[in-house]
């Protein structure tokens, strides 16, 4: 059992998070984990996982209530703690269910790790399209799934324009159905916050053994204070939603 589990159980909301995924699928807010993707899922994930994954992705894009939803930043709240295997796993999961195009993005310019999991080259991508007026959409790179594509981060940059990255990021939701955008750590700097301010919201990944409760719920004081909206919450290796009511808690 994880220690983010067990700080859950010391908050008396152990129960609530069950049932409130109950309620929701109930209710229909979430549709029931029961259609297979027509074409093979390509990235590696347990049955577990990928059952987790596509609660995910229900909740956070094809819920009642969330149609407007088609920009979301995944960031984790420290390096290292997965961001990118579930930001990746989640694009093709949603390619999967949905007919519109997906495109997921990697904004670590840092530490750029989305080539390695579609096993694309990095040799040109957002930070290039950051500084022209070319199509963003030219810089992306078509996988194996016909409605999903990548854009690697292209050369380390130590810093971008917050402006042109807004800029790219509308260009991106013209373009495409769907972007997800694979972000620095929380802890990484102002990065985030206006990554997570050009769309709908922040995914917030934890990791197991290994997050502490108060770093956790500092991140969350900040990213409200900045007026970021957080759309979820992710335990890494468990990969399950928390609820709204339950990450206010952190």
């Amino acid at each position: 059992m994880s220690r983010n589990f067990e700080l859950m159980q010391n908050l008396g909301r152990e129960r609530e998070l069950y049932d409130a995924q109950a309620e929701s699928v109930a209710e229909g807010r979430i549709a029931p984990p029961a259609v297979a993707p027509a074409t093979p899922l390509q990235l590696a994930m347990e049955p577990g996982q990928r059952e987790e994954i596509l609660k995910l992705v229900q909740r956070v894009f094809l819920g009642t209530g969330m149609e407007n939803v088609r920009l979301v930043v995944f960031s984790a709240l420290e390096e290292g703690d997965g961001a990118t295997w579930t930001c990746a796993r989640a694009a093709e999961m949603l390619a999967s269910q949905v007919s519109g195009s997906v495109c997921v993005v990697d904004a670590n310019f840092q530490s750029p790790g989305l080539h390695q999991e579609f096993g694309v080259k990095n040799d040109r991508g957002f930070s290039e399209a950051l500084s022209v007026s070319d199509p963003v959409a030219g810089f992306a790179t078509s996988l194996e799934r016909a409605n999903l594509s990548v854009l690697t981060a292209g050369a380390a940059v130590e810093s971008v324009n917050a402006d042109a990255l807004r800029w790219r990021l509308a260009d991106l939701r013209r373009e495409f159905s769907y972007v997800l955008v694979d972000a620095p750590p929380v802890n990484g700097g102002a990065d985030v916050v206006s990554l997570a301010r050009a769309g709908e919201g922040l995914v917030l990944v934890l990791k197991a053994h290994s997050s502490r409760r108060e770093t956790a719920r500092q991140a969350v004081q900040e990213l409200n204070e900045a007026g970021v909206r957080i759309l979820g919450a992710v335990l890494n290796q468990r990969t399950f939603p928390i609820p709204e009511s339950v990450y206010r808690k952190l």
